[in-house]
């Protein structure tokens, strides 16, 4: 063979080496995170129906939980008395069961986005008591027994405490008293004992709100309710709360025994329109343009302070991994973030890890980093 010839095989050896050589796979989120804990997503009917593939995509990739974003409420699951649509939850579940992903359940009993019906009867006057307890029992048990064994957890009761530590005044609590709490974790469980049962609400890092669901969750324990985790919401500002606050409310209910879970994380990048900060979605303040002051695009400044508050939230949650077992994002991109419509209708928000082309922002790939060198 001429030197040509031998030059030629050898690039050609080469080549088809390379071509036969293992490419160095991504590593996204749920593989940086999965000796820590479980990194969910909220979905909604959009991505389950298949109508946002990148959308779903992204799940696919990064993420190896899902939870219910509103398809599971009360009001769309009951709209009638008696009258169960399950669609929209049987296709969120089947999409959790193909991707074999932690699948939870959101949410059983709150009041909100609750049917006009369960509250009243035929002439919209208070239903009794025992009316109501038969209706939210008629309630879980269809709901739960659907799922049992498909659904691994259920937020069973949703922001039943006040910013000052007090029951919130709800219907619920007014017909029933404050055993609906109670009543409503029995019920989940005797639906379906291997389910893992959570108590979720937003504010925990607010001491009088964080020791009233301190008091309440062990007042559940003390009388025999299994209760597996209290979930802290994260609605977050750049400003509130601190991290420090996050942290203490994580140690504190984890003093009680159970496991803590971040869930409906997201940090808004938007002024506030109150003194007060909330997560209770009956808000609604009018749009002004000061309120919405990055309608195309945010400058780099804030972007880069949104992906600092980011990983330092990250952080703390790797430093207490043994007690957080989810971090669950309140969507997956910027423009599908209830962010944009709460509590003014009409803006634009950045609030989420993806943005509004599907791409992981920097705080992704500084997240994933730490992880790998935890």
């Amino acid at each position: 063979m001429s030197l040509v010839g031998r030059i030629g095989s050898v690039v050609l050896a080469g080549a088809l080496f390379a071509c036969s050589a293992p490419q160095q796979k991504e590593v996204t989120l749920k593989d940086a995170l999965k000796n820590y804990f479980y990194i969910g997503a909220a979905i909604n009917t959009i991505q389950v129906d298949g109508e946002d593939p990148q959308a779903i995509a992204v799940v696919e990739k990064h993420f190896n939980s899902v939870v219910a974003e509103n398809c599971m409420k009360m009001e769309s699951v009951q709209p009638e008395e008696g009258v169960f649509d399950f669609a929209d939850a049987d296709a969120f579940v089947a999409f959790g069961e193909k991707n074999n992903m932690k699948i939870i359940g959101h949410t059983l009993v709150w009041h909100s986005q609750a049917p006009k019906w369960l509250f009243v009867d035929d002439e919209g006057n208070d239903v009794s008591r025992d009316v109501l307890i038969e209706r939210l029992r008629t309630h879980i048990f269809t709901v739960v027994e659907r799922y049992k064994g498909r659904v691994h957890g259920w937020d069973v009761v949703n922001e039943a405490i006040l910013d000052d530590g007090s029951w919130r005044p709800s219907k619920l609590y007014q017909i029933i008293g404050p055993e609906f709490v109670q009543m409503a974790f029995e019920f989940a469980h005797q639906a379906d004992p291997e389910a893992e049962l959570y108590y979720n609400d937003y504010n925990v890092s607010t001491p009088a709100k964080r020791d009233g669901i301190y008091n309440m969750v062990k007042d559940l324990i003390d009388n025999g309710a299994r209760v597996d985790a209290v979930g802290l919401q994260g609605h977050l500002s750049m400003d509130t709360p601190t991290v420090e606050a996050k942290e203490e409310a994580i140690l504190k209910m984890a003093s009680l025994g159970v496991q803590t879970m971040i869930t409906e994380l997201d940090i808004t990048v938007l002024p506030w329109p109150s003194r007060r900060l909330s997560a209770e979605v009956s808000l609604n303040y009018e749009l002004m343009p000061e309120y919405n002051p990055y309608p195309e695009a945010l400058p780099d400044s804030v972007n880069q302070a949104l992906n600092d508050r980011y990983v330092d939230f990250f952080r703390m949650f790797l430093k207490h991994h043994d007690k957080i077992d989810r971090v669950t994002l309140w969507g997956v991109d910027d423009g599908q973030s209830w962010r944009n419509g709460w509590p003014i209708r009409g803006r634009t928000d950045y609030p989420l890890l993806f943005d509004r082309a599907y791409q992981p922002k920097e705080a992704v790939t500084r997240i994933i980093e730490m992880a790998q060198k935890k």
